[in-house]
């Protein structure tokens, strides 16, 4: 199943990320592949809100720190691969310890590290439209895809398309 939506502002990209975190599970993985300014970010700051990341806690791109880890209903762990030459960097770092925990991965530049990414891996696809608009392409596993639908279609009208 795929699922393509498109988002034409900051506010519904944090939105669409919110009901995604909401659908996700201890053990979920989700892969972002996007070019620079597409909006990865965003959509994890969303994701961190769906998870119960706290408000006041500010997520941020771990593009030097490779890793930032939030506490939340569910732990969020965001990596930056983007300095990686490929997948070997990260598995010097232990990254089994990430994928196999029980927290939620959410992985900025994917594509880089694509060969060890897990079945399971909840993978989207961002692209830069125009100064406000996103479209977002997600494919993962049914089970996680069928819950996914349902969060994004809940809660009233969706201003995204």
């Amino acid at each position: 199943m795929i699922l393509k939506l498109i988002s034409d502002s900051r506010e519904q990209t944090l939105e669409i990320g919110r009901r995604i975190g909401n659908a996700l599970a201890p053990g979920d993985i989700v892969a972002l592949i996007g070019e620079l300014g597409s909006g990865k970010t965003c959509l994890t700051q969303g994701m961190a809100k769906g998870l119960g990341v706290a408000e006041n806690v500010p997520v941020v791109s771990p593009t030097f720190t490779l890793v930032n880890e939030y506490p939340g209903r569910v732990p969020l762990v965001h990596l930056d691969v983007y300095r990686l030459s490929g997948p070997r960097d990260l598995e010097d770092m232990g990254y089994e310890e990430y994928f196999y925990g029980g927290g939620v991965v959410v992985i900025e530049w994917a594509e880089k590290i694509r060969r060890i990414l897990p079945e399971r891996t909840l993978v989207i696809r961002m692209a830069y439209l125009d100064e406000n608009t996103r479209e977002l392409i997600i494919e993962g596993p049914p089970g996680t895809m069928a819950e996914l639908e349902k969060r994004l279609e809940s809660g009233g009208s969706n201003s995204w398309r």
